[in-house]
């Protein structure tokens, strides 16, 4: 056999028999993603009365939120690579039961210490967690119809699952206590846990056990961290704080020098190849941006609905059951039966571009809008939108990828989540904050109700953010389009930028070759 052909044999682990058991291991899969991604939200909700329970002041409140979001961003890269080294099912049954005992602490938690140190711990085991959860996946489903349902429901879980957290916790919070936000999460990880040990079955041939990278664990954490805490920053202290700048020119130079040692180790923590390649590039740029104009919605929402329209917290989470049946629908429905008929461009920036007219409906909202006439079209087409466009995404993400990278790639795409869902959450905040005090300071002048005159200063900020919502995704879908060039899955096509099932993974095999 000639050299050439040896490059362009597909991925060897595309040729395995697959595994008698996989859709089993898919609903535990499933689950455990549901859990990492409910977490996310369902403790908003729940804050302000464990804030009064254990007597956290209004500086500190933010940390139950930060703590979270700063572990589990900050150690996303290491989650990924331990699932490379020790293996994605020992990674995913370790996450799961540390996330138990996380949640079980903070459930119990006594004072402020307990509940901060629990959700860091949260954070830091979900890392392991969901980049686990995603490479499993990658490495169960290699069929191309099979893999395209099992994404399209793991597409609309990760989408969706932010929606459903925010009804559970206004359930939990209203008719039992919010220490259930934290306890709910118990028989989640139990069940998904002795599922994942007797029924998930892992190819053996897909680990990394190379040395692990600790010039590499330290730069990433610590410019990950540096980066979501000023995010983070920025929205309570503002864009001009000294150590909100401080941190960002940290997170640059931290992430440079990152760049730099992996170009330069034998066995780097993130491998180039990973993130060079122009298709995973524009997932995880598209991913990104979408994420922020989606976790800004989340929040403009949920103050609109509670604050201006009086909605109390179960009825606002019912009131996001729009969206997540329009995500399960792009997502089941139209993702999942396309993916495999056309190339993924055509799915994200449409989709894209269908969330960002829904998207735009939502810009109209005023003190008296009507939730069936704005506010339940916008979030059934910002969900089909998103749904349509998350599936494919998901999937190209760790498409072909060698399994010994499985980890990391999965890794990159909850990284580009998570820092776009700190990024969504300061900059829209900030956006409609400096648009709520430009309209008092234009209209107080006119005003004869003062609450009336903050009602609608409020709802102008939200409206100003939301129209910066619509242009982030207008790029979203930009780059999808113009980044991303591999053909439809199962497409025989051999010509660079339509790579079909096994061209894209023979590109894939390339690529260390012309490295090395």
């Amino acid at each position: 056999m000639s050299k050439t052909a040896e490059k362009r044999l597909p991925d060897p682990g595309a040729l395995s028999a697959p595994d008698p058991g996989r859709w089993k291991a898919l609903i535990f899969i499933a689950l455990a993603q549901l859990m990492v991604v409910l977490d996310a939200t369902i403790v908003n909700i729940a804050l302000p009365s464990a804030q009064q329970d254990l007597g956290i002041s209004d500086g500190n409140k933010q940390w139950v939120i930060t703590a979270y979001a700063l572990a589990f961003g900050g150690l996303l890269l290491f989650g990924g690579r331990i699932a490379d080294l020790w293996g994605r099912k020992r990674t995913f049954v370790t996450g799961l039961i540390g996330f138990a005992a996380a949640s079980a602490i903070g459930g119990a938690a006594t004072g402020e210490a307990m509940l901060l140190g629990a959700r860091a711990l949260q954070g830091a085991f979900g890392a392991l967690l969901a980049p686990a959860a995603l490479s499993l996946l990658a490495v169960t489903f290699s069929d191309a119809k099979e893999r395209a349902k099992a994404f399209g429901i793991f597409g609309a879980i990760a989408g969706g699952g932010g929606a459903v957290g925010l009804i559970l916790g206004g359930f939990l919070t209203e008719y039992l206590d919010w220490r259930w936000t934290f306890f709910v999460n118990i028989p989640f990880a139990i069940v998904a846990a002795l599922g994942a040990y007797f029924v998930i079955r892992e190819p053996a041939s897909g680990r990394n056990r190379s040395a692990l990278d600790i010039p590499g664990v330290v730069l990433s954490t610590l410019g990950l961290v540096s980066l979501v805490y000023g995010f983070t920053r920025a929205e309570s202290d503002g864009w001009s704080d000294p150590v909100t700048i401080t941190l960002f020119v940290a997170a640059v130079a931290l992430l440079f020098l990152f760049t730099v040692v992996e170009s330069k180790v034998k066995a780097p923590l993130l491998p180039l190849r990973v993130v060079t390649n122009r298709n995973r590039a524009g997932v995880y740029l598209s991913l990104g941006l979408a994420i922020i104009a989606m976790f800004g919605l989340f929040l403009f929402l949920t103050y609109y609905l509670q604050v201006v329209q009086g909605y109390s917290p179960v009825k606002t989470g019912f009131a996001f059951l729009p969206m997540i049946a329009g995500m399960i629908t792009g997502s089941t429905q139209i993702g999942a039966r396309l993916m495999t008929r056309v190339p993924p461009r055509y799915l994200m920036g449409p989709g894209f571009l269908v969330a960002a007219v829904g998207m735009l409906l939502l810009t109209r909202l005023d003190l008296g809008s009507s939730y069936t006439g704005v506010i339940l079209p916008g979030q059934l087409l910002l969900g089909l939108g998103m749904g349509t466009a998350f599936m494919p995404a998901m999937s190209l993400a760790t498409f072909g990828i060698e399994p010994r990278d499985a980890g990391v790639a999965s890794a990159m795409v909850n990284t580009s989540q998570q820092v776009g869902g700190a990024i969504g959450t300061a900059l829209l905040n900030t956006i409609a904050a400096s648009a709520t005090t430009s309209y008092l300071a234009t209209h107080a002048a006119t005003a004869g109700d003062e609450r009336l005159l903050q009602m609608r200063a409020l709802v102008a900020g939200f409206s100003s953010a939301i129209w910066w919502a619509v242009g982030i995704l207008a790029v979203a879908a930009t780059i999808a389009i113009t980044f991303i060039n591999t053909g439809r899955p199962g497409s025989s096509t051999g010509a660079p930028g339509a790579a079909g099932e096994e061209g894209a993974a023979a590109d894939e095999v390339q690529v260390p070759v012309a490295m090395h």
